[in-house]
């Protein structure tokens, strides 16, 4: 591809104007560096009609721009032959579902989030061929897929064969190659639809730069390719992206543009004295009641600061927050309108959901060559957001296992197919759950209520409880507002869909009055994205101490033998981040006294539903942590016992029922009791039952 001399000159020109100590860094960086990146805008200050060009015809333009840097004079004996140009922050941004055959050669940008990528393999781009019978070397160009022979045959004029040849790798010339899907983002899509995705391609240094999961923008040139079929090639084509730069946006929100006058609304809204209120009143308002559950989830909407640490160790700062409850209180509900008002939110019903599809799959590569490939779940698409997981019960329990990590560390290992590998899960987790049996009994714990391992339900910093208990007054306030919250939206349909309407948009406004949110959701988006983005408080000494002492005073509650340890070092770092995000509602960099009382009095609304030991009214953490009570543990050692001492004087060592249900009543155990424990302690296999009148210990 032949270049201008006088087009070189002003390419030559315009680098030495904007870029002369970019090219003498990769200069000196060179071959280990190889790009030097160039700013679309300053192309189109220096001249329009080039940048124009460069959007029409981008292989003539940059193979123009990388000769004229080949021939810049350097103060160093160094040729940047193999050099690449990179063009960042292209105008001609297209959503992917928006690409039509007019963009084809066009220089374009679509963003996204990467969804699959392929591992770095070589690719050839000059074969040598040598003729087998005269041994002269042939070099052939490789465009595409498929390895193309010499059509002329051999160079030597005196042999002139079509062959054979044999491929000489040493003598061939190699670059790397990826292959990647780029999906438009979840935050980007309207309801109901699907996203859509365009296969990317990726050469030399910008391979192995991106992994499932990242967020960014790929500028590059758009090609298309035939879809191959049995009978031949199609007349239908796919779209394939060639990338020329990267450009990330892992930045947390970073994808909302907040305008100036927004950012002045936000910061007015948290001069706000009553901004808590207001923004728990804008979240689900079709919803009554529930105060305590908004505030909870107005808190993980802001989340706390992730820790860094110089030992390379981090701590999260998202808040995990579940419901557990009776069916019909609108956990699902508050679960789907948290994903709406989070700037990066996803919706997964457990029932519907695998671990894979939550977390990470190692799948064939549908890219064309059948290698595998990692595809990033749920938890990885909601990086720095929120993933909500409507009915976590209903979840096979090897998928439930596979929560563990993603929810603590926040990050998704991969050890399948051969390909072993770390992906990160930098999200929220907002669960719902149900009773096992319908509806909460409040007398039992909660581990047994709920068909999910302790382990994870002790990852959650918040766990509610929301019952569904017959009250006239409170029945009477939901259902004015729900039958209020359907005449309203009668209202809407009605004057919508019917011209001769005689409705007022006036009298609509006014039946909507209890049902429109303080503060409108984009606007909210916006000004929780602000916070995230801008805020990092630090804990005043009042603070630390309050929360210092409300720690200690609850774990003097387990001093002395035989008592339950009330809670753990858990509930100290939920408690430390729940202080965090109070600060940042208001955008505050300091943590007050206030933020920590707050904080306490949220923790304790929580612990007293899930955390108390219904026998013995006192606290106890093993009841979220372990899922049984320490005076459970305390009654099935002292059954345990029963079984064992009256076994051993029996012939056969086994222990009759009646005798060891007298004992135990001895010792306060009641009959029905009784029956609950030597259930569950036959289905852990603490004992065996060898008949329906005996039993029988299990030697350790």
């Amino acid at each position: 591809m032949a270049v201008d001399e006088k087009w070189n000159k002003k390419l030559k020109d315009f680098l030495k104007r904007y870029y002369q100590d970019d090219v003498l860094e990769l200069a000196n960086s060179y071959p280990d560096k190889r790009s030097l990146t160039v700013n679309y805008d300053k192309l189109e200050i220096f001249d329009r009609n080039i940048a124009r060009d460069l959007i029409e015809n981008p292989e003539t333009v940059i193979h123009s721009l990388e000769t004229a840097l080949k021939d810049m004079d350097l103060p160093i004996m160094k040729k940047l032959d193999s050099a690449h140009i990179r063009i960042i922050n292209i105008p001609n941004r297209i959503p992917i579902r928006d690409l039509r055959s007019k963009h084809l050669s066009k220089f374009t940008a679509v963003e996204g989030m990467i969804r699959r990528a392929t591992e770095v393999r070589p690719r050839i781009v000059k074969a040598a061929f040598k003729c087998m019978r005269c041994d002269t070397v042939t070099f052939v160009e490789q465009p595409g897929n498929k390895l193309d022979e010499p059509y002329s045959g051999c160079e030597n004029e005196n042999c002139g064969k079509r062959g054979p040849f044999k491929l000489v790798t040493e003598q061939s010339e190699f670059i790397d190659s990826q292959k990647g899907q780029i999906q438009e983002s979840p935050e980007s899509l309207k309801g109901g639809s699907n996203p859509q995705s365009i296969e990317i391609n990726f050469a030399d240094d910008l391979t192995g730069q991106i992994s499932p999961g990242d967020r960014v923008i790929i500028n590059g040139i758009l090609r298309s390719v035939p879809r191959s079929l049995r009978e031949g090639k199609s007349t239908s084509y796919d779209l394939i992206l060639e990338a020329n730069s990267i450009e990330r946006l892992d930045q947390e929100y970073d994808e909302l543009d907040i305008t100036a006058e927004e950012e002045e609304r936000i910061l007015e809204l948290s001069r706000d004295p009553h901004i808590y209120d207001k923004i728990v009143a804008s979240i689900a308002p079709t919803i009554y009641g529930n105060e305590h559950v908004k505030r909870a989830l107005m808190y993980q909407l802001f989340s706390g600061v992730v820790k860094q640490f110089p030992d390379g160790t981090r701590t999260r700062g998202d808040i995990h927050v579940i419901l557990v409850g009776d069916p019909g209180v609108a956990k699902s509900q508050l679960l789907r309108y948290i994903v709406k008002l989070s700037p990066r939110g996803v919706f997964a019903s457990g029932k519907s959901a695998s671990a894979s599809g939550l977390t990470a799959a190692a799948v064939r590569d549908e890219l064309g060559d059948g290698r595998w490939t990692i595809e990033g779940g749920a938890f990885v698409m909601a990086d720095m957001g929120i993933a909500a997981v409507d009915e976590m019960d209903k979840m096979r329990d090897e998928d439930k296992s596979s929560l563990h990590e993603a929810m603590e560390q926040q990050t998704i290992s991969i050890a399948k197919a051969g390909i072993i590998a770390t992906l990160k899960s930098r999200c929220a987790v907002l669960g719902a759950a149900n009773p096992v049996y319908g509806r909460f009994n409040r007398y039992e714990s909660l581990a047994n209520q709920i068909d999910m391992p302790p382990t994870l339900l002790s990852r959650f910093d918040l766990i509610f409880v929301l019952l569904d208990i017959p009250e006239s007054a409170i029945d009477s306030k939901i259902a004015t507002h729900v039958i209020q919250t359907h005449y309203a939206g009668e209202l809407l349909q009605h004057k919508s869909n019917i011209s001769s309407s005689g409705i007022t948009q006036e009298y609509i406004d006014e039946q909507m009055i209890n049902i429109v949110p303080e503060i409108e959701p984009e606007l909210l988006r916006k000004y929780v994205a602000y916070s995230r983005r801008n805020i990092y408080p630090i804990m005043d000494k009042e603070a630390r101490n309050h929360l210092t002492d409300f720690y200690t005073s609850l774990r003097k509650q387990g001093e002395g033998k035989n008592m339950p340890v009330p809670v753990t070092a858990r509930q100290l770092e939920a408690l430390i981040r729940l202080a965090e995000s109070s600060a940042r509602v208001r955008l505050s960099n300091r943590v007050t006294m206030e933020d920590a009382i707050r904080t306490t009095d949220i923790t304790m609304e929580c612990l007293k539903n899930v955390g108390i030991d219904p026998e013995t009214g006192m606290m106890d953490a093993d009841m979220i942590s372990v899922g049984i009570s320490k005076s459970q543990r305390d009654k099935i050692q002292i059954i345990k016992d029963i079984i064992k001492t009256i076994s051993e004087r029996n012939a056969g060592g086994k222990a009759p029922k009646k005798e060891v249900y007298a004992e135990a009543g001895k010792s306060g155990i009641p009959a029905e009791e009784m029956d609950v424990m030597i259930e569950q302690m036959n289905r852990r296999g603490d004992i065996i039952m060898p008949d329906l009148d005996h039993l029988k210990p299990v030697r350790r």
